[in-house]
């Protein structure tokens, strides 16, 4: 789908669906990817990331993509 045609929901939603695949592949839980980000972010936050209902900063989708030691532009990438 074009970029631009997107709703903001549905971008949240696919980098939230990012996070969580590349997580899951690292076989880590919620809790393990918070205990590896060198930040100030709990659960709570991450899973309301996950599920696009929280509009993250670059720096906390920088920090988090450095966790899962993926590239940022992996958890951003918005095409099928």
């Amino acid at each position: 789908s074009n970029m631009a045609s997107m709703e903001k929901l549905e971008i949240l939603k696919k980098i939230g669906e990012n996070i969580k695949e590349a997580r899951l592949k690292k076989g880590y839980t919620q809790v393990d990817l918070v205990g590896k980000i060198e930040a100030k972010i709990d659960t709570t936050n991450i899973s309301r990331i996950e599920k696009g209902r929280t509009n993250a900063t670059i720096i906390t989708l920088y920090r988090i993509s450095q966790a899962l030691d993926i590239p940022l532009s992996e958890i951003c990438k918005l095409e099928a």
